[in-house]
């Protein structure tokens, strides 16, 4: 079982004027500790869950880059990149400079997306929820064309590229690795199964019943259930103690899950990272 840090909330203690040196340092304790992945949602406003919409929120993609110069081992991803916030070929093309610089460090976190308030907000269409699952698809299609290198033209439903060059391609071969979030069961797993190599599903949201769809899915498209990559949402929170958290991880192991990804309670301390570095990450590496 792999650890990962998503990091949701940029509301730091001192503000946001230390908050570059306080986000490299979660960082780098971070990768020092052996968390696998350092992950930002792809948010604009903060979400409801964690506060008001005027929380400070920070760009995924400008946030990865600057956390691909502040640490060396982990991968970076978005958990997850509404498909329908940047045209696909300009996504193809970040996630692959982020794979560039950050020296083959990259992947696609993606989902179908769902904030509404933000997008209005913003002024970013906001499809109907079939429209937006469409436009998930075409942007898997156009991304995966443009790291094969195929530059012929894409005339799709949504999207029409007369020319999806690609230059540099991506170190991560054949292509970064694609994560789909979210758990619909007709629509999104079945998009895992025909594109992806990870999913992303929440803990406590009836998480294995959703892992057995995906199989389904899988026969469904004749793919291999075991070529893709399980991950799941998980809250770390050190005040439980090492042993529970170790307990937890191991349950959704033998669920069938490779990777827990979340926040961490009281991360900009540090300690928890450290602590988790120490206590549980080496313990559920042999599960």
């Amino acid at each position: 079982m792999k650890v990962g840090l998503q990091i949701p909330d940029f509301s730091t203690p001192r503000g946001p004027e230390w908050l570059g040196r306080e986000l490299a340092n979660v960082a780098r304790t971070a990768d020092d500790a052996g968390f696998e992945y350092i992950a930002v949602m792809d948010h604009f406003f903060q979400i409801a869950a964690l506060g008001p919409a005027d929380k400070e929120m920070l760009e995924g993609y400008t946030t990865l880059a600057y956390l691909a110069a502040c640490t060396r081992h982990a991968a970076l991803v978005t958990l997850v990149t509404g498909a329908f916030y940047r045209e696909p070929g300009i996504l193809g093309k970040i996630v692959t400079t982020l794979d560039v610089l950050s020296g083959g460090r990259a992947w696609l976190g993606i989902g179908a997306g769902w904030n509404e308030e933000e997008s209005r907000g913003l002024g970013v269409r906001f499809p109907p929820v079939s429209e937006r699952v469409e436009r998930l698809e075409e942007t898997l299609q156009i991304c995966l064309q443009m790291w094969r290198g195929d530059e012929e033209a894409y005339l799709g439903k949504h999207y029409s590229l007369e020319r999806p060059l690609n230059s540099p391609q991506s170190l991560s071969r054949p292509h970064p690795p694609i994560m789909i979030g979210g758990g619909g069961e007709k629509k999104t797993l079945r998009l895992v199964a025909q594109y992806a190599d990870a999913c992303n599903l929440f803990a406590g949201r009836d998480e294995t019943r959703k892992l057995d769809v995906l199989r389904q899915h899988c026969e469904a498209v004749g793919r291999d259930y075991d070529t893709i990559y399980k991950t799941v949402y998980y809250y770390f929170d050190p005040s439980k103690g090492a042993q529970r958290i170790v307990d937890e991880l191991g349950a959704l192991a033998e669920a069938g899950f490779d990777a827990a990804i979340g926040a961490v309670a009281g991360v900009w301390d540090v300690r928890p990272l450290e602590l988790i570095g120490a206590d549980v990450i080496p313990v559920v590496a042999d599960f």
